[in-house]
């Protein structure tokens, strides 16, 4: 199991390389600066920016200069954000937005898999076809949608829930359920249809051949049999739940990364761009080397090899 580890760690810090000049180059060649706009800035004012962040010195050497500070953690300064880095707005933003995706993650989780299992043991049942209803309707329904659905009922008909801001409890809920509505829906569309696959197994039979108990069957053998295609979605699904999302962030008013990202992007804040890129594609890797050390746990014969 370490060899294998040692190799996605390799492999990890490779994919940050690409990420990161991929995102350096496109940045570089997108057409217009950073610093343009509607009123056009005196050449001298221009010139002044531009040394001041670097802007005038040869592409290679920025791109030295910005790989030189990824180690130390140093994205360099904002443009937008005057006298701020991109690193203080990271750590200032990404609580905001882990919380409100491991929040969402919790929700996916504790829906997906009751509805998944109701439906595989009921199938061909009113309790399945409701299940696969539900499931399909998170799917198909965008969550800028559902957010505005949720806002105008819950929150402004009914009155129940906060709209917007970040500040107690009932300000968490409608962007926690808004965010983990089609993640949830989708994986319980999953393990409906691989625990289908897993009680017609000899195995499960054999375990009700046994005499054990019908919830002990389903869960202990039948569902925790199930769980390797699950973890393989689980990855890339956690990590795009943990960053937030920034359409839902934006909608509900939320101070995460996601809403600065939408921001940097229209004011051309290449360094916050490229900082914001870098931090979702490490916790896309992080969660990706998580779930390969959940497999060796799930499936003995991966640690084997």
């Amino acid at each position: 199991m370490i060899p294998i580890l040692l190799k996605r760690t390799v492999h990890g810090v490779i994919v940050l390389w690409i990420v990161a000049t991929f995102t350096f180059l496109l940045l570089r060649l997108a057409p217009g600066g950073p610093f343009d706009s509607e009123r056009k800035l005196p050449p001298e004012v221009l010139a002044n920016l531009e040394a001041k962040y670097h802007l005038d010195e040869p592409v290679l050497q920025q791109y030295a200069r910005y790989l030189g500070g990824l180690p130390r953690g140093d994205f360099g300064p904002s443009y937008k954000y005057l006298d701020r880095n991109v690193a203080e707005i990271i750590s200032e933003t990404l609580p905001t937005s882990a919380l409100l995706g491991g929040l969402a993650l919790m929700f996916t989780i504790l829906t997906a898999f009751p509805i998944g299992l109701l439906a595989a043991y009921y199938r061909g049942s009113l309790i399945d076809r409701w299940c696969l209803f539900v499931a399909t309707l998170g799917i198909s329904l965008p969550n800028f949608i559902l957010g505005a659905l949720l806002i105008w009922l819950v929150a402004l008909e009914l009155g129940w829930l906060q709209a917007g801001r970040w500040d107690d409890w009932r300000s968490v809920i409608l962007p926690t359920v808004t965010l983990g509505a089609a993640p949830a829906a989708y994986l319980s569309a999953l393990v409906r249809s691989t625990l289908i696959e897993t009680l017609g197994e000899d195995f499960v039979r054999t375990a009700r051949a046994k005499g054990l108990r019908e919830s002990v069957v389903v869960v202990k053998h039948a569902l925790a049999h199930s769980l390797i295609p699950t973890l393989t979605v689980m990855g890339p699904l956690a990590a795009a739940l943990l960053t937030g999302s920034f359409v839902v962030e934006y909608v509900f008013a939320i101070p995460g990364m996601g809403r600065f990202f939408i921001t940097a992007v229209t004011d051309r804040d290449y360094p916050l761009i490229m900082g914001v890129t870098l931090v979702y594609t490490a916790i896309l890797v992080g969660a990706n080397f998580i779930v390969d050390v959940l497999y060796g746990y799930v499936d003995p014969r991966i640690r084997a090899h």
